[in-house]
């Protein structure tokens, strides 16, 4: 059972269709419950940092998450806003406190001569090994769409950058923790066997 995170800020159409495609038990996550009884947990995402975080919070999953993915060792995806959110904060003006599972900062991209958001199909360097990346070795294509990216200071857990003006991260792996700032759902063939991969990931706990 695969349970996607609704809290506001994103399109599930598109990740149900392609976790269905590839014959998952899906259901839409609204409260603590729903992410009790899922056995993975999505957390996708479009929109700013601080609309996301205050969903999570109005909707009392922050602790029901922490508990899920960090005590009970759920495999876990976060997509796009989803990556962000995982930060210690970001900064929108102001500096808003994030989940904080992986340490670093979200940022919003300031390039000259190049166009913010950063849109469209981009190739990836892989940095380090990570189950995601089963079986992708040559065509890293991915989807993007975002006008912040993750300043992870832990650099370990960066299994793949991708440049834009910069090199950023594009997927980060901490233990059961999976991250994607491309959006798999909207990547066809390589973002298909990134959700299969996911799906197949067993958790050492």
């Amino acid at each position: 059972m695969v349970a996607v995170i609704d809290y506001g800020v994103s399109n599930l159409k598109s990740v149900v269709n392609a976790l269905e495609f590839l014959g998952a038990e899906v259901f839409i996550a609204k409260k603590a419950g729903d992410l009790k009884k899922a056995e993975r947990i999505i957390l996708p995402g479009v929109g700013t940092f601080s609309e996301g975080m205050g969903n999570l919070k109005k909707m009392k999953l922050i602790e029901p998450l922490k508990q899920e993915v960090i005590k009970n060792k759920k495999p876990f995806l976060g997509i796009c806003l989803g990556m962000q959110l995982l930060a210690d904060s970001g900064c929108e003006g102001e500096t808003i406190k994030g989940l904080g599972w992986i340490k670093g900062k979200v940022k919003k991209f300031e390039i000259n001569n190049l166009k913010v958001p950063h849109t469209g199909w981009d190739d990836l360097e892989i940095k380090k090994w990570s189950y995601l990346f089963r079986g992708i070795e040559e065509d890293k294509n991915f989807y993007f769409v975002h006008s912040y990216y993750f300043d992870a200071e832990e650099k370990n857990v960066i299994s793949a950058t991708c440049e834009y003006g910069k090199k950023f991260p594009a997927a980060l792996q901490k233990e059961n923790i999976f991250a994607a700032q491309f959006h798999p759902e909207k990547s066809q063939q390589n973002g298909l066997k990134i959700l299969e991969n996911y799906l197949s990931f067993e958790s050492n706990a």
